[in-house]
């Protein structure tokens, strides 16, 4: 999908309305019983799978208890989402706190490192040089990115539709590196407290599988574990924004469009609302980051009739359809790889025809 033209560009008024809209309606406001119910449901999940894990003992049974406990990460990782985003508590220092012990010590993810990652991508979605959730580390977003890829990105991004999936299995073991990675860095709050956080979380897990297990079955484990936490993530970020524009310094949009045209809402009802954390309401979460998760449904109705009236698009389907989007986009920027890598292949002579 091509980019958004300038002359897209309106009022930043608008958006200024639609929010006086959702306040009045009350939609921005804390929803501590929704929260004290969620946070007791996954912390029940989680610590029934290390509980299980405790009971099956020497068992190659333990690979369900693997995916079972790969859910159990990915929501914890998106309460500490919720957190990030001041969604639970109005207070910072309640929500770091609590976000450090879901982040770090339960998950292995480094909150401050995430925090920062996340907050830039809020502010300038699918924005090629902004966004670092589109940038060319491995995958390539944009035809520009394809035509200036070296190294890893240029060798995958020809084929890189058929390897998304597969890239996932790496992803949660990806999200530990870097945010081992980013203590390195001076900005980093806390670092010396996030480091002994996240190495408590990795010596308590690797200690708990390799006591239990034996080494191949650990291993295995370990494996089936992370690959299945990958993926779980993977599918409930990825259909919020990819397949959709990608901005560069020549879009010009204010706040409202900036945010919803590159955002799409995912359909499914009650279901898909819980495994996505309702990140499948991404126009409306994007538009107030600080909304409660389940004052989004509520909003949707209300953000989907305004832009309607603005003619801004308004972009929801189903969870495959956007899967299916996002490889297709993927598929279609990597095109001039695959032309270039075909042509590199042709024998000179044929290259030197007119």
């Amino acid at each position: 999908m091509g980019t958004v033209g300038t002359a897209a560009v309106r009022r930043g008024s608008d958006f200024a309305r639609l929010s006086r809209r959702i306040a009045e309606a009350g939609l921005l406001d804390k929803r501590p019983g929704y929260y004290a119910a969620r946070i007791g449901m996954v912390s029940g999940l989680f610590a029934g799978s290390w509980a299980l894990f405790a009971m099956v003992g020497d068992s190659w049974w333990q690979i369900p208890v693997a995916v079972l406990l790969a859910v159990a990460f990915a929501q914890v990782t998106l309460l500490a989402h919720d957190l990030a985003h001041g969604q639970i508590s109005r207070s910072r220092r309640i929500s770091r706190i609590a976000g450090l012990l879901v982040g770090n010590l339960a998950v292995g993810l480094s909150y401050g490192w995430w925090m920062d990652k996340h907050t830039r991508h809020h502010a300038n979605p699918n924005h090629e040089e902004h966004d670092p959730d589109v940038a060319p580390d491995s995958l390539i977003w944009s035809q520009k990115q394809a035509e200036e890829a070296r190294g890893i990105p240029r060798f995958i991004g020809r084929w890189q539709a058929f390897l998304f999936f597969p890239l996932l299995t790496l992803e949660g073991v990806n999200l530990k590196v870097s945010s081992f990675r980013a203590l390195r860095r001076p900005s980093l709050k806390s670092r010396g407290l996030e480091g002994l956080l996240l190495s408590a979380h990795v010596l308590a897990y690797l200690g708990a599988v390799f006591l239990v297990l034996p080494f191949s079955t650990a291993l295995v484990f370990v494996i089936v574990h992370q690959a299945c936490y990958g993926v779980y993530l993977g599918c409930t970020f990825a259909p919020n924004h990819k397949g959709m524009p990608v901005l560069t310094a020549e879009d010009e949009l204010d706040f409202l469009r900036r945010q919803v045209l590159t955002s799409r809402n995912v359909r499914g009802g009650r279901l898909v609302n819980t495994a996505l954390g309702g990140l499948n309401y991404q126009i409306e979460h994007h538009l107030f980051p600080s909304m409660p998760t389940a004052n989004l449904r509520k909003a949707q109705p209300i953000v989907r009739e305004y832009c309607e009236r603005l003619g801004v698009d308004y972009l929801e389907c189903g969870l495959f359809a956007s899967w299916g989007q996002a490889l297709r986009h993927l598929h279609e920027v990597g095109r001039p790889l695959r032309e270039a890598a075909s042509r590199a292949t042709e024998p000179a002579s044929a290259r030197q025809r007119p």
